[in-house]
């Protein structure tokens, strides 16, 4: 809901149609969706298990024989399978969702999509930036008045018979023809021309151009651990492939640990109610230390620690469920 509310501008700033909203929302769900995989097992197996205790069958089950490890399967099972479906989606779909993301939402701000420029009205395209037409064709305009005032020691204000936008790989630009042109500074100057384009300079260039982890292909982070630029940009691609590879297993550690504590407690003489509590305060411990950890990675050799340590973990786990 908060990428959502954030995205609302879309609607408000820049003309974008309802079409296009949901769009640009539904490219954010494998994103959103790979992020809160891990707490929807946990919660789902608290759950049931938590009822399944409550209502005595836990002790029924062991009483009939079952170990442990055969009443903790199907929540292993469960959480073997989202893990490979968090797995497929932090590798391949997230990151080819997110770079359509950001080329969508970049185009969405600052291409021709975006603008629809009202015929005898002025639209501002930017803080300082004012544009009047007469007439709109499509991409074509007639009567142009164009005011920049976003140097206020240098304002332009060009008048023109026609224009024309066009989209570039800068953002949008406008090509004016039979005009006018007056600029302000320590000198006053006007002049016309037959032609004059110009770069509106709207787009965020920093924006688009930084450098988003999200947006990038597995491989092609693999590939540049070894030739990151700088310092910082090296230990935000060993997180991203932290979190792409690591990130699953952090499903099978919440359900193993969920498990484990609600049936060994489950099985005590005296049972205690704090089990739930003590498994969510566990998974909470569990997904802050591998968050916090993964954001601290700064070597190829810290990544390899921390999945031996994430194995070793889940492992333990399994120990302590397993044995009778």
């Amino acid at each position: 809901m908060l990428q959502i509310m954030s995205m609302m501008k879309f609607l408000l700033n820049y003309g974008v149609d309802l079409s296009s909203f949901l769009g640009l929302t539904i490219l954010m769900v494998p994103f959103i969706v790979s992020i809160i995989v891990p707490f929807v097992t946990f919660i789902a197996i608290i759950f049931v298990y938590n009822k399944l205790i409550s209502d005595n069958e836990i002790t029924v089950m062991a009483a009939s024989g079952l170990s442990p490890k055969q009443i903790a399967r199907p929540a292993l099972l469960l959480a073997t399978v989202l893990a490979v479906l968090h797995f497929i989606l932090n590798v391949w779909i997230v990151p080819q969702t997110q770079a359509t993301f950001y080329s969508t939402q970049w185009n969405l701000r600052y291409g021709l999509a975006h603008l629809k420029l009202q015929e005898s009205a002025f639209t501002q395209l930017a803080d300082g930036l004012v544009v009047y037409v007469d007439k709109v064709s499509g991409h074509d305009l007639s009567q142009v008045m164009l005011s920049d005032m976003r140097d206020k020691d240098a304002p332009i204000t060009i008048f023109a018979e026609k224009g024309k936008l066009v989209s570039t790989t800068r953002g949008l630009s406008i090509v004016m023809t039979n005009g006018s042109l007056q600029a302000s500074g320590d000198t006053l100057t006007t002049g016309t021309f037959d032609s004059f384009d110009m770069d509106l300079n709207v787009a965020d260039k920093e924006g688009e151009t930084s450098f988003k982890v999200r947006r990038v292909p597995t491989m092609t982070l693999v590939k540049s651990v070894l030739d990151s630029p700088s310092e910082k940009q090296h230990k935000m691609v060993l997180s991203e492939l932290s979190s792409r590879f690591l990130g699953p297993i952090m499903n099978l550690i919440l359900a193993a640990l969920c498990a484990t504590i609600l049936l060994r407690t489950s099985l005590l003489r005296r049972r205690t109610s704090f089990a739930p509590a003590v498994a969510v305060a566990a998974m909470a411990i569990a997904m802050s230390l591998f968050m916090s950890t993964s954001n601290m990675i700064s070597s190829v050799t810290d990544f390899l620690l921390l999945a031996l340590a994430i194995l070793a973990i889940l492992s333990g786990i399994l120990f302590v469920l397993f044995r009778k």
